[in-house]
């Protein structure tokens, strides 16, 4: 399936926002300004893989091999996409980053 130029800006712009927003509240409410960063490509193996959790423990070499042939199946549309939320997340913590050294407390 062919994605359209405009469909992908809005997709970027989605998971930029989504992971920007879900970022700067993880921030706030647990007082760690990178979490999301480092939480975000977990999530990214969870949207590109079809591997069940549990499988990375119990089958790793499989689990993997599947992980690295998704990878590198990704369209560039996928890797912008993808990209673009982990943008979002590193924002996230440069944004509050800024705010707690110009005084602002959160919560």
């Amino acid at each position: 399936m062919e994605m359209t130029i405009v469909t992908l800006i809005i997709s970027m712009l989605l998971f930029f926002v989504l992971f920007f927003g879900i970022g700067f509240l993880l921030n706030m409410l647990l007082r760690m300004s990178w979490i999301m960063a480092i939480i975000y490509p977990i999530v990214a193996i969870f949207i590109i893989d079809d591997v069940r959790f549990i499988e990375y423990f119990t089958n790793f070499k499989k689990a993997f091999a599947e992980l690295g042939r998704r990878f590198s199946h990704l369209a560039i549309a996928d890797v912008l996409i993808l990209s673009s939320g982990f943008a979002g997340a590193i924002v996230a913590g440069i944004t509050i980053k800024l705010l707690r050294k110009k005084g602002y407390r959160m919560f």
